[in-house]
C-alpha cells in the first residue's frame, strides 16, 4: 500500500488522534490503487461463483473473501476452507460452529453453500458490504504496521460491538472472545491476565475472564459492552495497559544492554 496511515503516538493520546481522523485516512487509503483493484475483480467476478469449490478456485477472490472475515491466514487450507463453507451453520456439528471462532460462522453464513441455504454470492449489496469489510480489514492491517496494540483496539472495538449484540448467551460470548486472538489478547491485557492462562482447562479460562471481568469493569457481561462508555474504558484500560507492558519491556532491555556493556 502507498499510504501508510498516521499515527503521531503511541497509546490513548495516539489512539484519540487515530479516531479524531479515521474518516480521512481511511477515504486515502482505500484509494490505493492495488487495494481498488482487487476489490473491482472481487465484484466483477463473485456473482459467477456458485459453489465452495467455484471460490477456493480463485485465489484472488478468496483472499477477499478470507480477508473481510480477518481469516487470510486460511487462504492455502483449502479442504479446510471448502469444508467450512460447504457444512453451513444450521448443524450443531457444522465445523464453523465447532472452532469456537465466530469469525468462521460469519464466513460460512456469507456465502450461502450450506445445506439448505440460499448462495448469496449473486446478492449485490451483501457482496459489497463484505468488500467494504475488506477494505476495514486492510486498514487496520496497515494501522497493526505502524502500532500492533492500535490494530487490536480497532479490531475488538469493531468486532466486540457485533458480539455484545448477537443475543447469544454469556459463556457463549466470552468463548468466542478468548478463540479470537485479537480479542483474547485486548482482555488479557486489559484485565491483567497472563498468557500463560490459555493452558488451563477452558471452564478455568472462562472463570478468570469473568471474574476479574467483574472486578476491573463491574460486571462480565459481554453484551455491556454495547454501551460506548464501557467501550470506551476498555480501549483505554487495554491501551494504557499495553503502553506501561511495553515501556517496562523496553527499560529492561535497555538495563540488560548497559549490564552487558559492563562485561
Amino acid at each position: 500500500m502507498s499510504f501508510q496511515p498516521i499515527i503521531p503516538s503511541d497509546g490513548i493520546v495516539g489512539w484519540n488522534f487515530l479516531q479524531a481522523t479515521y474518516d480521512k485516512q481511511f477515504e486515502t487509503f482505500t484509494k490505493d490503487a492495488v487495494l481498488q483493484r482487487e476489490t473491482d475483480y472481487f465484484m466483477e467476478n463473485i456473482g459467477n461463483v456458485k459453489s465452495a469449490e467455484d471460490l477456493v478456485g480463485d485465489t484472488r477472490l478468496l483472499e477477499v473473501a478470507l480477508d473481510a472475515f480477518g481469516l487470510g491466514e486460511d487462504v492455502y487450507k483449502k479442504a479446510f476452507v471448502i469444508k467450512v463453507l460447504q457444512d453451513g451453520t444450521s448443524a450443531d456439528d457444522a465445523l464453523a460452529n465447532k472452532l469456537g471462532d465466530d469469525r468462521y460462522v460469519k464466513f460460512s453464513e456469507a456465502f450461502g453453500f450450506g445445506p439448505g441455504d440460499t448462495v448469496k454470492t449473486g446478492v449485490v449489496q451483501d457482496m459489497a458490504d463484505l468488500v467494504f469489510t475488506n477494505k476495514v480489514q486492510a486498514f487496520e492491517e496497515a494501522v497493526g504496521e505502524q502500532d500492533h496494540s492500535m490494530r487490536v483496539a480497532m479490531y475488538g472495538e469493531r468486532e466486540l460491538a457485533n458480539l455484545a449484540t448477537d443475543g447469544t448467551s454469556v459463556n457463549t460470548q466470552w468463548f468466542n472472545v478468548m478463540g479470537q486472538p485479537a480479542l483474547r489478547e485486548m482482555f488479557e491485557v486489559a484485565l491483567g491476565l497472563p498468557e500463560s492462562l490459555s493452558k488451563i482447562d477452558l471452564d478455568q479460562q472462562l472463570d478468570a475472564f469473568k471474574s476479574k471481568a467483574e472486578i476491573v469493569f463491574g460486571t462480565s457481561d459481554i453484551s455491556e459492552f454495547d454501551d460506548p462508555d464501557m467501550m470506551n474504558k476498555l480501549v483505554n484500560t487495554y491501551l494504557a495497559r499495553q503502553q506501561i507492558a511495553d515501556f517496562s519491556a523496553s527499560q529492561s532491555s535497555g538495563a540488560t544492554a548497559l549490564m552487558l556493556l559492563q562485561f
